[in-house]
């Protein structure tokens, strides 16, 4: 089941300001690609132990973002986080089977 606490603190802080109506699913899609683009960003021309050494707080503020629009739009839509998971990872487990895919990068379709 989805974590509960954090979507309800989320919905109060967007709530309180009454931000509900600037968030439908378009915007919220929008705003987690230009969230994953800055926590991208903190990588660019840098070794990433480097940023993980150096910025950790950076790298939780950006990835914070790109969570919290994210369970906002499953909210949006009426999905349960830990279903729709869940269910990927059902597919996933299918199209990267451990006797192909443990200790390769590949693609599912060159497996």
């Amino acid at each position: 089941m989805t974590d509960h606490t954090s979507m309800q603190k989320i919905n109060k802080f967007r709530d309180d300001r009454n931000w509900r109506q600037f968030h439908n699913e378009k915007d919220l899609a929008i705003s987690i690609s230009l969230e994953a683009s800055e926590l991208l960003e903190l990588f660019q021309w840098k070794k990433p132990e480097d940023v993980v050494a150096k910025k950790p707080d950076q790298l939780k503020e950006e990835l914070a973002d790109v969570l919290i629009y994210s369970y906002m739009m499953a909210d949006n839509l009426g999905l349960d986080v830990d279903e729709i998971i869940d269910s990927k990872l059902k597919k996933n487990i299918a199209k990267y089977p451990v006797d192909k895919a443990k200790d390769s990068n590949k693609k599912y379709t060159e497996l």
